[in-house]
């Protein structure tokens, strides 16, 4: 009860609040009750403040299976972790955006400082704080980014049961410049995008793909294929 009364941020607040009453809360009552259209990330800022949460399924309004977060195991929580995350300082931000540029590490995507997110490259919920915050242990990602990541990195393996930091650190999310895998599954993905005066070559790729009668992915694939045979 010390560490739940000690969260005093509005949004974990509210879910602490609503699982001490009822038990539990679910993805529907954090948008519908609560206004918070990105569930996980409600749920992540409750994890992200030392108290263990557990997804399970329960029965929507609709009759479809919804996600729902309770308490875990308070006798698992990491000493470290206790207090919650480190606030990310402005300066570690402004020397990211110094090495690399004002862009989404995913998405590569250019961007007002203002509008990228800092996020630890590997997730709270799996390595804690660390105990000297390195400007290379973050990443800077566009909100639609830091969604897909939240997406996917709890719904991995890893992040529900191993919790296992050198798998995240070989993982697309944590280091897209260098990765073995995508949330545990064999896969490689390019995320693409397109801005300015380049938004012209894009639309010239999906008159191209609207010709051929397929998609703007498997038609740029097919580009790339044609290009790495040819240099063989």
């Amino acid at each position: 009860m010390r560490l739940l009364q000690a969260v005093t941020r509005k949004r974990p607040r509210t879910v602490i609040d609503h699982i001490l009453k009822y038990g539990y809360i679910t993805t529907e009552e954090l948008k519908e009750l609560y206004g918070y259209n990105h569930p996980p990330r409600a749920a992540r800022d409750v994890r992200e403040s030392g108290i263990p949460l557990e997804t399970f399924w329960v029965t929507g309004s609709d009759g479809r299976k919804i996600g729902a977060y309770r308490f875990g195991d308070f006798e698992k929580i990491r000493p470290r972790r206790v207090d919650g995350r480190t606030t990310l300082s402005s300066e570690i931000k402004n020397e990211l955006i110094e090495r690399h540029g004002s862009k989404c590490f995913i998405y590569l995507e250019k961007m007002e400082a203002s509008a990228l997110q800092i996020d630890h490259r590997i997730p709270y919920e799996i390595a804690g704080d660390f105990t000297e915050a390195r400007p290379e242990d973050f990443m800077l990602l566009s909100a639609a980014a830091n969604r897909a990541k939240s997406w996917s990195c709890e719904h991995c393996p890893n992040w529900l049961q191993e919790k296992d930091a050198e798998v995240c650190a070989s993982c697309y999310w944590a280091y897209p410049e260098n990765y073995t895998h995508v949330a545990m599954l064999p896969l490689r993905r390019i995320d693409l995008m397109w801005q300015g005066e380049e938004i012209k070559e894009y639309e010239q790729l999906q008159q191209g793909a609207t010709t051929f009668g397929v998609s703007v992915p498997a038609y740029v694939k097919e580009i790339i294929r044609r290009a790495v045979s040819s240099d063989e």
